[in-house]
């Protein structure tokens, strides 16, 4: 059975990269089981593997933590749910770029469940909506902004680092970085799409779909 864990206040990022590492080895080892861990991050940003130094705007604003997750900057604060996904890949099946389909595909039918239509695009990671109600790009095209973000990690088939979905973040404080280094494209949140959408509301959703994408 995977164990489903939620922090009740914001875990420190050093903190829990430490506690994702000792997990995996364990998952790896065969003496601990998978986890999918849901938890708020104080205000900082961090760095993926692919991060450019140029997308960092104002390196003084937030801790900036070096990350050897997928993915370049991202941003993590309060009003954020962040999704550690830590898996055995080994009985999952040894397919990376299926494990990333279906943490895109979980967060599609999360964000469903709330009557938002995400979408994926390529060459862009993560999960988009479509803003019909702010201007038009400048080649005409609807405007979209980005909702989630997804970084992962695999180390002896064990899945960690994962996903975040903005629930109701301080949505200013993603100006600190170019996120995911897409300059042409902004970030919303559930809340800024009009929806009262609490936390507790996500996790729900985020359980249920869970099965219907990974199995148990």
């Amino acid at each position: 059975m995977i164990e489903w864990r939620v922090e009740p206040g914001p875990v420190p990022y050093e903190t829990a990269v430490a506690a994702m590492e000792a997990r995996a080895d364990a998952i790896a080892a065969g003496t601990a089981g998978e986890l999918v861990w849901l938890l708020e991050h104080p205000p900082l940003y961090t760095a993926g593997t692919s991060a450019r130094t140029a997308d960092l705007v104002d390196p003084d604003r937030f801790p900036v933590y070096q990350s050897r997750r997928g993915g370049q900057y991202t941003y993590h604060g309060p009003g954020q749910r962040v999704v550690y996904v830590l898996l055995d890949l080994n009985k999952r099946g040894r397919d990376v770029r299926a494990f990333v389909q279906n943490l895109e595909a979980w967060v599609i039918e999360t964000l469903a469940e709330f009557g938002v239509r995400g979408e994926i695009r390529p060459g862009r990671v993560g999960v988009w909506v479509m803003r019909p109600d702010r201007p038009a790009n400048a080649d005409g095209s609807v405007a979209e902004d980005k909702i989630a973000a997804i970084g992962v990690r695999i180390r002896k088939w064990v899945s960690f680092h994962g996903l975040s979905i903005n629930v109701e973040p301080d949505l200013e404080h993603f100006a600190g970085i170019i996120p995911c280094g897409i300059a042409d494209h902004g970030v919303t949140s559930l809340v800024d799409l009009g929806l009262p959408v609490t936390m507790g509301d996500l996790d729900a959703a985020l359980k249920s779909g869970f099965g219907r994408v990974f199995g148990t």
